[in-house]
């Protein structure tokens, strides 16, 4: 796995609701007393100076699939919730969701979740072209297509994609 940001450690577990602590509201979680700033919008152009964005790709791609949508979803307020990049966030944060509801072994959520990622991914191709920050938005599609295929299992359950910014 190609990671972005190797200085900055992985948590110690990828969070599954009912399995482990609530990372944030548990006092046993592993962000518990973690309070960070509100991360700037990124911009699309230049997707490469969006630390948040680029560890919610590296949480992705091991496997934190919670702890991504978390990142993600920081970048998606900043944007106002509105427009193009706002909702290509929101399609990441999809599969991202996907992802923990495949790892939770909940085939209704995975798919209902992977199906959202694949209607906004299809609405911003056709809005705005077949790239969005770094990812090919066409080749995402495929794969959220792709997710409801892949049969729920204990973990360690995971998506069989990775992010891959170029």
């Amino acid at each position: 796995m190609t990671r972005f940001l190797p200085e900055e450690p992985l948590p110690p577990y990828a969070y599954t609701p009912g399995r482990n602590p609530h990372p944030v509201r548990d006092k046993d979680g592993h962000s518990f007393s973690l309070h960070l700033p509100a991360p700037p919008a990124p911009d699309p152009g230049r997707w490469q100076d969006s630390h948040d964005y680029l560890r919610g790709i590296d949480l992705f791609n091991a496997g934190y699939y919670w702890e991504a949508h978390e990142a993600w979803e920081g970048l998606w307020n900043a944007c106002g919730r509105t427009g193009a990049t706002a909702r290509f966030l929101q399609a990441l944060i999809a599969l991202a969701a996907a992802g923990v509801k495949l790892r939770q072994g909940n085939a209704f959520g995975t798919t209902a979740h992977a199906r959202r990622a694949d209607w906004l991914l299809e609405d911003l191709v056709r809005e705005a072209g077949t790239r969005s920050m770094g990812l090919d938005m066409l080749a995402l599609q495929q794969e959220a297509r792709d997710i409801p295929e892949r049969k729920a299992a204990p973990e360690p359950a995971v998506l069989s994609f990775e992010l891959r910014p170029e």
